[in-house]
């Protein structure tokens, strides 16, 4: 009798090559997957940890302004709710919703304020949405913590998306 293994196709050894390529091993499943732009894809809950993570595997300088946005944030926001939604940190008040998010793309962070059109003043970048606005962070900007505190603090006290 002929060893099962002996007479697999090569189809059949490409097929079972792709399903143990695609099992997570403990290496790679300690390191988040990179969407387009260097997005992490971080599994989808709520939770400061979740965000954490997020934050984590956040790419080179983005990293580092993502620890400054959530700090500022939470200082700012007392109590706030956070959450991973789409592979992106969301922020909110529970009873009021959501009232912003972070998204990685190549070469910024977008800061997306969801009720922006009724900030003073309203965030530079225009949404096909009318509500939305959006603020840029691109590698050696500087943030105006000030600023963007403010946007925080109105937009938190603004109703927001569903939680």
């Amino acid at each position: 009798m002929t060893d099962p293994a002996l007479r697999r196709t090569p189809k059949k050894l490409a097929k079972a090559a792709k399903t143990a390529e695609a099992k997570p091993t403990a290496a790679n499943a300690a390191q988040p997957i990179l969407l387009s732009g260097g997005n992490p894809q971080i599994a989808k809950g709520y939770g400061d940890a979740l965000v954490q993570a997020y934050i984590a595997a956040m790419p080179g300088w983005k990293s580092d302004v993502g620890r400054r946005l959530d700090a500022l944030i939470t200082r700012v926001v007392p109590g706030v709710h956070k959450a991973v939604k789409w592979n992106s940190p969301f922020y909110g008040v529970e009873g009021q919703g959501w009232f912003l998010n972070i998204h990685c793309f190549t070469k910024y962070i977008k800061v997306a304020f969801f009720r922006g059109a009724l900030l003073n003043p309203v965030p530079p970048e225009k949404s096909k949405h009318k509500d939305v606005r959006y603020f840029h962070i691109h590698e050696g900007d500087q943030l105006d913590e000030a600023q963007f505190a403010a946007w925080v603090k109105q937009a938190s006290q603004l109703p927001g998306e569903k939680m």
